[in-house]
């Protein structure tokens, strides 16, 4: 039997040159220019440029957010300001070639093939690493033995394996990057539709301002494109995708996750069933549940459910929301429980896109809400829940009293007649609130009800302004040494 050969060295440095083709060029792929950048990049680019930060960065995300063509974005602009294009090494991991090749030999080999033993002032971006057994062991050992003006950036799509391996092996030598779903401030932005939004001048009081626009229509209609089909860049982009966009998300994005991500980081035997699961939950995302009714639509078994339901969120799929009583107190067995998906279009590629008119689509704008703070971190979100009332959101402090309660409305009946949020005005007035906020379609109104006042802000705009600010806030969260925050 003839010994089988493994590849060539010559072969994998001309694949290397390959994929850098700026080392010629001084250039990304011509497919990648036109490509305008997220609002999240201005925030990645100078997290990468930190080179006093001894700590490599490791790109989460779920499929098709445009991981790669920000990684080759952070290219193009680091070329442009200075760094020499035969410093900067890109390598898919994914590409069976690379089979089984440690980081560290990976390196030498775009060492060797640029003709540079310097080990110095290199960034290197080892994109899709969870192909790479171990790849945390490997990485967190470059980090060490490398010099600190080395800059070592890796992606990877399978976000819930990430995450996992980035918390148990690089304590103190990586950082961790969530490049989330689009906001509907990125979709606008994407767009060229940033226009549509206007902010007043402050006022000197207390109440909130937010912004409003000229065009209700027209914002309102892409509110609802950003629903249907506004998660992914490319969804966005391209129309053509958007006439089947069931086929570009289920294919590429749910199946991959559902069929191949978590059966192999959690040995998932079963797909079936969790794919099963998945659209039930899919289908009635803002809906509450609980693990009986969950087991009876899906025909999963508790149990199983359970660990169903912790996977789909580990793999940023879905956001789990538990409620807490009428007096903010949460409940010690949380039998019941919200399930949003992390991005409201995932449900018209499953099923069929929604319109403003259907009975879906105020758990829909409810759940695009809820997708735009979970672009800041660990809001601490509830639902507030009791015999005969609910609260759709509120947000509650360590000390479990209310931050503030949101209820999310898509009507403008709320205007004129505020006696009938029953449910909120109770949960305010049990809880020393004086305020509180309610979605409409298109009204802007301050409600004065007795000592309770209500702010009626459109769904669209709410969605806008919490992105924006979220994407701020965590701006300011990423230690920037002898530097404020970027500005956004």
């Amino acid at each position: 039997m003839a010994k089988l050969r493994s590849f060539a060295e010559d072969l994998i440095i001309k694949r290397i040159r390959l994929e850098n083709p700026w080392w010629d060029t001084g250039l990304i792929p011509s497919d990648f220019q036109g490509y305008k950048p997220r609002l999240y990049f201005e925030l990645f680019y100078r997290l990468n440029t930190q080179r006093q930060i001894k700590r490599a960065t490791v790109l989460m995300g779920t499929r098709r957010v445009g991981k790669t063509v920000m990684l080759l974005q952070l290219v193009q602009r680091l070329i442009n300001e200075g760094t020499p294009a035969k410093k900067i090494c890109f390598l898919s991991i994914d590409a069976p070639i690379y089979n089984n090749i440690a980081l560290e030999e990976l390196f030498g080999l775009c060492q060797k093939a640029l003709n540079d033993r310097s080990n110095n002032d290199f960034y290197i971006i080892f994109d899709e690493i969870q192909y790479l057994k171990n790849w945390e062991i490997h990485l967190k050992s470059m980090v060490d033995v490398y010099p600190s003006s080395n800059r070592f950036i890796v992606s990877g799509s399978a976000a819930a394996a990430l995450k996992l391996k980035s918390n148990e092996s690089g304590a103190g030598r990586f950082t961790e990057f969530m490049l989330p779903p689009l906001t509907f401030q990125e979709y606008l932005h994407l767009k060229d539709l940033s226009y549509l939004i206007t902010f007043p001048a402050a006022e000197e009081s207390d109440a909130p301002v937010f912004p409003s626009t000229s065009d209700w229509q027209t914002l309102n209609e892409h509110f609802l494109q950003y629903i249907n089909f506004g998660g992914y860049p490319e969804v966005v982009l391209n129309e053509k995708i958007q006439q089947d966009p069931g086929k570009f998300v289920r294919s590429d994005i749910i199946d991959k996750v559902l069929l191949r991500d978590l059966p192999s980081l959690y040995g998932i035997r079963d797909v079936q069933e969790l794919n099963s699961l998945f659209n039930v939950i899919a289908y009635n995302s803002g809906n509450e549940f609980n693990l009986e009714g969950l087991s009876q639509e899906s025909g999963v078994d508790k149990l199983t459910i359970r660990k169903y339901i912790e996977y789909l969120e580990a793999a940023f799929l879905i956001k789990i929301l538990y409620p807490v009583g009428i007096n903010t107190k949460k409940f010690q067995r949380a039998s019941r429980f919200k399930i949003y998906l992390t991005n409201p279009s995932m449900r018209c590629a499953l099923f069929a896109p929604i319109g403003p008119t259907d009975d879906h689509f105020g758990q829909m704008a409810e759940t695009a809400i809820v997708a735009q703070w979970l672009h800041e971190g660990n809001i601490p979100l509830h639902f507030a829940a009791w015999t005969g009332g609910e609260v759709d959101i509120v947000v509650v402090s360590p000390e479990q009293k209310p931050y503030w309660a949101l209820e999310v409305k898509w009507s403008n009946q709320y205007v004129k007649s505020p006696g009938k949020l029953k449910s909120l005005i109770r949960y305010c007035r049990q809880n020393g609130l004086d305020n509180a906020l309610v979605t409409s379609i298109d009204k802007f109104e301050r409600v004065q009800m007795q000592e309770l006042t209500f702010y009626n802000i459109p769904a669209a705009t709410y969605c806008f302004v919490i992105g924006k600010n979220s994407l701020i806030n965590r701006s300011s969260s990423f230690l920037f040494p002898d530097e404020i925050a970027p500005d956004i």
